[in-house]
């Protein structure tokens, strides 16, 4: 049974995410916060598997109460899911920077949210190649920012460190193998190591780190 937080400050959204989950078999709504402080006091009392986090909240917004989430060590497992309004919200970036494992847009259909929850207690990264591309884009077009390479950078090989500019770029794994010309298996492990070297959650955060490190091309 995957467990689930709603932190939401609008009752309607609450009551809605409620009666979607609650009409799964294998999902549970663990509980309800209406603001950002609650989300992460609830959390932090139930361990949930996974928030659905709104952005804009009363208290401490959901930037960080993810922030907060994702540091504390007993809630390792603990995956968030940011909400927001617009697909590419300002805050988009900052939410997979602090540990988001990815976001939807609030007109998500009930069906691709049911999926993405699922994915995402499974250890999996919302975070679609297309929806990458079109973040990546998006900062990529802003005023300069001068690289921070992450700290462990030089751990990497060259080859994991192109795969990893590639991951940051929104490729899959397909289409990581289809450029580099190695099978799908060799790209996954390629990713998996390059993860653990970096101290990735997840593929989001993949992502992040490599835009940080100054790996994308614009």
């Amino acid at each position: 049974m995957i467990s689930v937080l709603i932190a939401d400050d609008q009752d309607l959204v609450r009551l809605g995410l409620r009666a979607l989950l609650e009409s799964e078999d294998d999902l549970t709504v663990a509980g309800e916060a209406a603001d950002g402080l609650a989300a992460l006091r609830l959390a932090t009392d139930l361990r949930p598997d996974v928030v659905l986090m709104d952005v804009r909240m009363p208290g401490i917004d959901g930037i960080e109460a993810t922030r907060r989430i994702v540091a504390d060590p007993a809630l390792a497992a603990t995956r968030v899911i940011v909400l927001t309004t617009f697909e590419l919200d300002e805050y988009v970036f900052d939410a997979l920077r602090h540990g988001a494992s990815g976001f939807l847009i609030k007109d998500t259909r009930p069906a691709e949210l049911l999926r993405a929850i699922r994915l995402v207690a499974e250890g999996e990264a919302l975070l679609s190649p297309s929806v990458t591309r079109r973040v990546v884009r998006e900062f990529a077009t802003r005023p300069a920012r001068v690289p921070r390479p992450h700290p462990r950078l030089g751990s990497l090989t060259e080859r994991e460190r192109e795969i990893v500019g590639l991951v940051g770029a929104g490729l899959s794994n397909d289409e990581i193998a289809e450029r580099l010309v190695v099978s799908p298996a060799t790209a996954r492990t390629h990713v998996s190591r390059a993860m653990v070297k970096l101290g990735a959650r997840d593929r989001a955060q993949l992502v992040v780190f490599a835009y940080q490190s100054g790996l994308v091309d614009p």
